[in-house]
């Protein structure tokens, strides 16, 4: 008799522990540089530099916290949605530990200065290279699940994963693109104002392809799963969809206002950040709107919790970008804290918070369980996480607006009014609350790692049978 198929959820268990481990090291390294700015003289070694330390924690909770995250929840949704074991999965194993080996080679490189100092690319050539590489392995996977799904339908989570994966490859493909001088250095293959474009049509992408259209899958999956409703609107998250991929890659050049870019460029950069308003707000409202008639479970499931607030930050941070990108705006807000501000609502307050409420959701599942060993814990967890987030955000808008001012503030005569350090001196109690926060939510990713060793201390590890399309939903 022929046993039954399973899924593979080995490698879904690999990358939801490997989130939860690589928070903490990317978190405790935002906290670390945090307090470098309260405390110059913790710049004590090259190599424990702000500017060194500063790219490692980017990529760390980017690329470490968040690939993990979306690596993890997409081999999870591709099989339950499409009711197939994934595509090769020898090649799903080689993607884990190929990431986890880019991590640590970011971990090495980077503190040692080996960098090509491009924003959320500093990794040099031959780690560039090792990137695309588990990333069309990555495609494969996930494109090949869907290939032999036993479904006709193509649930809308799939499609927002789908389009993260295809255009990370191509975003990181095209502005990676370099003429070595030696095995650790460089230099890009454009020069000027077009590398300036590029890094930005690359870095605004990565934050609207990498942090916005994958973390959009997991929500679309996650919150309709543990509300236990449908979707509020199927055809709203289509809309959503193809609104949302078609303006955000027109939206990087609101980076370089005030620039070497062409005027006009800046100018579309501006219109088409105004536009995504729309699509991003739809997609939060339907997030949201799928609570309809089952509002009452916030109060008992802190998992609910974390993905609805985690929505509520969606749609803060993106009314708030396309405001910044407004050029009398920016003019303002451009090199200030408020964009620190801007980039955490968005990070810590959406990507962080609905990534902890999809791994709380996985990680018993995967020991076949149902619920994690402490939902106190949850809770817990929920409310630092959430008051570090406020925190840490208030604190940077304010002391951001302040710079703003100080810096264009003038006397009478023209002069300026107030000198640069002055502005400094007037930033440290905003970055002190700065650094409070971002302990509280180091502070929280602890307990989460406490309460995961509790639910799978002794267990099995599980892997589901394979449900006919017809006998269940996913």
């Amino acid at each position: 008799m022929q046993s039954q198929a399973t899924y593979n959820y080995k490698v879904v268990r690999q990358f939801a522990i490997m989130t939860v481990v690589w928070g903490i090291v990317g978190m405790l390294v935002g906290v670390i540089v945090a307090a470098q700015l309260v405390w110059p003289e913790l710049n004590f070694a090259e190599w424990f530099h702000f500017g060194r330390l500063r790219p490692l924690h980017t990529n760390a909770v980017i690329f470490a916290f968040g690939g993990c995250a979306l690596f993890a929840t997409s081999y999870y949704v591709v099989q339950r949605t499409n009711h197939v074991p994934l595509f090769a999965p020898k090649l799903a194993s080689f993607t884990f530990w190929g990431w986890q080996l880019i991590i640590v080679l970011a971990a090495v490189t980077l503190p040692l200065g080996i960098t090509t100092s491009k924003e959320y690319a500093e990794l040099e050539w031959p780690i560039d290279i090792l990137i695309a590489v588990v990333w069309v392995s990555y495609a494969i996977v996930f494109f090949g699940t869907i290939a032999k799904r036993k479904t006709s339908h193509i649930y809308v989570a799939n499609w927002f994963y789908g389009a993260f994966i295809i255009a990370v490859a191509l975003l990181h493909i095209v502005n990676s693109a370099a003429i070595p001088v030696s095995l650790t250095k460089s230099y890009s293959a454009y020069a000027g104002v077009q590398d300036a474009m590029i890094q930005w049509w690359y870095g605004h992408n990565a934050v609207g392809f990498f942090l916005t259209a994958g973390f959009l899958g997991m929500m679309y999956y996650f919150v309709p799963k543990q509300a236990d409703r449908p979707v509020y609107s199927y055809r709203l998250s289509v809309v959503h969809f193809w609104a949302l991929i078609f303006t955000y890659m027109w939206a990087g050049p609101h980076h370089l206002h005030y620039t070497a870019l062409p005027d006009w460029t800046q100018s579309v950069g501006m219109i088409f950040s105004l536009i995504l308003l729309a699509p991003s707000w739809g997609g939060m409202i339907n997030g949201i709107m799928t609570l309809s008639g089952a509002w009452h479970k916030l109060r008992t499931d802190p998992i609910l919790k974390f993905l609805i607030t985690s929505l509520s930050f969606y749609g803060m941070s993106t009314f708030e970008g396309p405001m910044m990108s407004v050029k009398t705006v920016n003019a303002l807000s451009h090199y200030t804290d408020w964009t620190v501000g801007h980039v955490h609502s968005g990070a810590l307050g959406w990507v962080a918070m609905v990534s902890i409420g999809a791994i709380y959701y996985l990680l018993p599942r995967m020991y076949g369980k149902t619920e994690m060993y402490s939902t106190k814990l949850i809770t817990t967890h929920f409310w630092i996480a959430t008051i570090g987030v406020v925190l840490y955000i208030a604190s940077m808008w304010i002391a951001g607006v302040m710079q703003g001012l100080m810096w264009r503030a003038t006397n009478p005569d023209g002069t300026l009014t107030y000198s640069f350090v002055e502005s400094v001196k007037a930033s440290y109690p905003f970055w002190s609350i700065r650094l409070l926060g971002g302990v509280l939510f180091l502070g929280g990713m602890l307990l989460m790692f406490y309460n995961m060793v509790k639910t799978i201390a002794g267990q099995k590890a599980y892997s589901a049978p394979v449900v006919a399309p017809q006998a269940a939903h996913a």
